[in-house]
Parts: structure tokens; C-alpha cells; sequence
């Protein structure tokens, strides 16, 4: 397949493009500035509105990853601003530029996130659950309503509600690393709120089923089948890094140190389900905490249990 991809040079992006074109797929990555474009990429301003109608002609399908690191500083109404924008407008951009051609792409993978659902407490949430409340969840909304000229189109758009995803190389889990390997880690909060996470591999697996599965259409949640309290993901990480995890952050110090940002990332629990992925026969490689951890910081389970 040519499938355009935005949000190459991000965390899931880099890892997604190079699985694609590994397996034979022709990749179109659609960059922003100051990136410049090279073969057959091209350049997109969301911000400024502008997109070359042209750079989609041809295009089988298309992974929609862009957006403003959500973790990049604390939550000023400017950088509120700035996340809410970058999502919103460039997915209306993206979709009304599509439903423009006269070949559309026949499938859309655009990502959103279980921000969706807002602070829930120990419910179990699936993609029939009604949205919640705060920042969050009010940008994916408007986030998923953005592809609606694409739908309207015909084209089959999948809206990914991802987790938190881990890898070393980003992301939650590589702040954690740090701390955490220098034994002052610790829970957030009370360590009561739920983590719904996604190992790496495994979201790179899922934007690819979501391109071939022609079941899956509208919100669909990128998440492990076994989400965890924040105690849980914290003893879990200690245990696989042999660390003590004795070290906990007041949820007082988490506000004052991150501001808004800390309610909605570090204290909200949202205890989320992937019905609809398995539902649909998808295989999750790694599907408990440990063995996703272990993977990924690549520890072996004979020597950490000794």
C-alpha cells in the first residue's frame, strides 16, 4: 500500500514508518517546518492551513499521528491553546483536503486518545463509554469530530483512542527511567488511579490492523487488555529494575510542580478496555506490564528474580 503518514518523527511515528516500509508499503510522510520535504515527502503548515491537495493524490491510506506533545511544559492557555490547535485544526485540514480528491484513500487511522473518558475512577470504560469532562477530553472530541468531511466522503476513518505508551525512548516511561533506576521512584498521588497503557510494538501492531481490518471503523481504544493501578505500575517497574520504590510524589507536590497538567495526566484514573481490537482478532504481543517492561528494558527474568 502508499500510505501517507503525519507525526513521522514522533515517538510511535519513527517506529511506525520503519515497520511499514520494512514489510514492502510505500511510505508518504507528511512533515511540518521547518522539516524540509525529501523523495517523495511533503510539507504541511496546519498551523497556517496549508496543504498541497496534490501531495495526497495516489495515496491507499493514511496514519494521522500529528499533534503537540501534550508533556512539553506546563499547561499555560497558550500551550492549551497549542495542543487543542495542532490536533483540531490539522486533523479538519487533513479530512476536508481528502475529501477533496477525486481518489480518496479508502481508510484513515487517526490517532485521538483515552483523554476521551476523563477522570473515572476504577470503571471499566469501553468505546461505548460517554466522554468525560476537562480539557482533555473536550480537545478529543472535537479532535474526533474533525474527520467528520472524510466520513462524510466515505472513507473508513478509525479514531485510535491511545493509551500510554512505553518505551524507553519516550514518552511517560523514559522520565520514569531515570528516578526510577536511582531508587528515589515512587507512586503518584495515592497509586490508586488506573494506567491504561500500550507496550510500543504493540501500537505500531494496531495502526497496521486497524489499515487492513475493515471491521474496525470509529473509536477504537489502543490499549492493553490489563490495565494497572499507578501502585502497581510502580512496584512492577521497581521490580524489573531491582530498585526500591519507596519514594512517593503527594499528589500536593504533583500540583504544584505541574499545575492543571498534573490532574489530568499524573492523578486521573482511566481504567480502559480494547473491545473493539479484541474483537476483532487482534494479538497483543505483549499484554501484561512485566512482560512488556522486560521487553522493552530488555532485563532478563532469571537474573532480576534472583
Amino acid at each position: 500500500m502508499k500510505i501517507l503518514v503525519t507525526g513521522s518523527t514522533g515517538l510511535i511515528g519513527s517506529a511506525l514508518v520503519s515497520s511499514l516500509t520494512s514489510s514492502d508499503h510505500t511510505v508518504r510522510r507528511l512533515l511540518r517546518p521547518p522539516r524540509q520535504a525529501v523523495g517523495s515527502d511533503a510539507v504541511w503548515d496546519p498551523a497556517a492551513g496549508t496543504l498541497d491537495q496534490q501531495a495526497l493524490e495516489g495515496i491507499d491510506a493514511v496514519v494521522h499521528l500529528a499533534g503537540e506533545n501534550i508533556a512539553g511544559g506546563r499547561w499555560t492557555s497558550r500551550r492549551k491553546a497549542r495542543i487543542r490547535d495542532s490536533r483540531v485544526n490539522g486533523t479538519r485540514l487533513l479530512s476536508e483536503t481528502l475529501s477533496r480528491l477525486p481518489r480518496p484513500p479508502s481508510v484513515w487511522v487517526s490517532a485521538s486518545a483515552i483523554g476521551y473518558y476523563g477522570n473515572r475512577g476504577d470503571t471499566s470504560l469501553n468505546e461505548g463509554s460517554p466522554a468525560g469532562s476537562g480539557f482533555l477530553s473536550d480537545v478529543c472530541r472535537d479532535w474526533e469530530a474533525a474527520t467528520k468531511a472524510a466520513l462524510q466522503k466515505g472513507i473508513r476513518v478509525v479514531n485510535l483512542r491511545i493509551g500510554i505508551v512505553l518505551s524507553p525512548a519516550g514518552g511517560a516511561l523514559a522520565k520514569m527511567l531515570l528516578p526510577f533506576k536511582m531508587g528515589v521512584g515512587g507512586k503518584v498521588g495515592d497509586g490508586k488511579q488506573f494506567m491504561s497503557w500500550i507496550a510500543l510494538d504493540d501500537i505500531v501492531g494496531v495502526i497496521q490492523h486497524a489499515l487492513t481490518n475493515e471491521r474496525l471503523t470509529g473509536p477504537v481504544n489502543a490499549v492493553s487488555p490489563n490495565p494497572v493501578t499507578n501502585l502497581q505500575f510502580t512496584r512492577t517497574l521497581g521490580s524489573v529494575l531491582r530498585r526500591p520504590t519507596i519514594f512517593p510524589m503527594p499528589a500536593l507536590a504533583a500540583r504544584m510542580a505541574f499545575g492543571e497538567m498534573a490532574d489530568e495526566l499524573l492523578l486521573s484514573s482511566t481504567r480502559v478496555q480494547p473491545a473493539r481490537l479484541t474483537g476483532s482478532g487482534f494479538q497483543f504481543r505483549y499484554p501484561s506490564l512485566e512482560s512488556a517492561l522486560r521487553h522493552l528494558l530488555h532485563t532478563d527474568t532469571a537474573r532480576s528474580a534472583a
